[in-house]
């Protein structure tokens, strides 16, 4: 019982909050740089995530703020991202694998991207935003190639349901949570060569 209330504490939630943050500015640093274009385009896609789920009248029938989320769970990203250094309980992580968090950050915007696509988007806010931004990161920072990935093709003007509007929801919000862990991946890879010395 006493372990269930100290989860509950504010104090608890506080740490688990910020603990992620701290291991993340004690990690050691990389060899090798993401490109500073890349840090400001997932932060761009992270901002026009957040923007698409305030929109209520894409959820129109629900608060989607207090929906269940879906995350893509084929892949690894949150392990194969996590930075090397102590982590919260301690133990420390001394490997990190930069090719393997890359591969997987983006087979996850590639299954977004495929998601998105197949979604009515009678307003246009999924085709003005969120599909270009989530492109735009494969297309610069992983080297993706448009035809690797087949966009399904919808009827974009037909209005959604309430199940399609409730699914989109729950998959955006999983969406959001990916996107600030590839956002504090892509921030620890682009500080890795910042530490090394210049030749």
């Amino acid at each position: 019982m006493a372990s269930l209330h100290l989860y509950s504490s504010p104090a608890a939630l506080l740490l688990l909050l910020v603990c992620p943050l701290w291991q993340l500015a004690q990690a050691l640093p990389l060899t090798g740089r993401v490109s500073d274009q890349c840090v400001s385009q997932a932060q761009a896609l992270l901002h026009n995530i957040t923007g698409t789920l305030s929109k209520k009248e894409l959820f129109s029938g629900m608060d989607c703020s207090k929906q269940s989320l879906e995350l893509h769970e084929e892949t690894q990203t949150a392990w194969a991202c996590w930075p090397k250094g102590p982590t919260c309980s301690g133990t420390i992580k001394s490997e990190f694998n930069k090719e393997r968090c890359l591969t997987n950050i983006a087979e996850d915007l590639q299954h977004y991207l495929r998601f998105l696509s197949a979604q009515p988007d009678p307003e246009g806010w999924l085709h003005a935003t969120l599909l270009p931004s989530t492109r735009q990161l494969l297309q610069n920072c992983f080297a993706w190639d448009s035809e690797e990935v087949e966009e399904e093709k919808v009827a974009v003007n037909h209005p959604s349901s309430y199940a399609e509007r409730l699914k989109l929801c729950k998959v955006l919000r999983g969406f959001q949570v990916r996107s600030i862990t590839i956002n504090r991946a892509v921030k620890y890879m682009n500080a890795g060569a910042d530490a090394q010395p210049s030749s």
